[in-house]
């Protein structure tokens, strides 16, 4: 298995993962299959150009790429302190093998060092007591459960809002 961030040349493999994921787990995203089918190659192309500011892991198993998550520093100056994890998903034939840890632990890694936050939130579907477990050994807890997050097909979905903090004693860039 190996886990690196993804670039240009992934683009293709990253859409089809991704809308596999969007199709099989509608209530994990807040974006949906019929929003991003449509979504230009040369735009998934412009999304995995590295950034400064965030990254996307990819996860590769004997299939080629089995699972991924993005890792962003919020934007605003008041909110750079901070981080989230959005799109993790792992084909569900690689689930339970270590690739959701593995993109999680290089998440976090980039976060506390590259981007330098000292906080990492996330949102999980409240009924994904797989992903809410793996959060929680990565350290993440719950400070919050929004009621009605998402509307799926007609049905309110509720989503826990999860927070990881900078380790203590980690050294800090100069």
């Amino acid at each position: 298995m190996t886990v690196r961030a993804l670039g240009p040349d992934d683009a293709a493999a990253f859409q089809a993962l991704r809308l596999r994921g969007l199709g099989e787990a509608p209530t994990a995203f807040a974006s949906s299959l019929e929003e991003e089918v449509s979504t230009p190659i040369d735009q998934i192309v412009q999304r995995l150009q590295p950034q400064a500011d965030r990254a996307i892991f990819g996860a590769f198993g004997s299939g080629g790429l089995c699972g991924v998550l993005g890792v962003q520093r919020e934007a605003m100056r008041k909110l750079r302190h901070k981080g989230f994890i959005w799109g993790m998903y792992v084909v569900p034939e690689a689930r339970r093998a270590g690739h959701g840890l593995r993109l999680m632990e290089a998440a976090l890694a980039h976060a506390w060092t590259d981007l330098q936050v000292r906080q990492v939130n996330l949102g999980v579907h409240a009924l994904n007591e797989g992903a809410v477990r793996l959060y929680r050994r990565c350290g993440f807890e719950v400070y919050g459960t929004e009621r009605g997050s998402l509307m799926v097909d007609g049905v309110l979905q509720d989503e826990h809002h999860m927070v990881c903090a900078r380790p203590q004693g980690m050294p800090r860039r100069t």
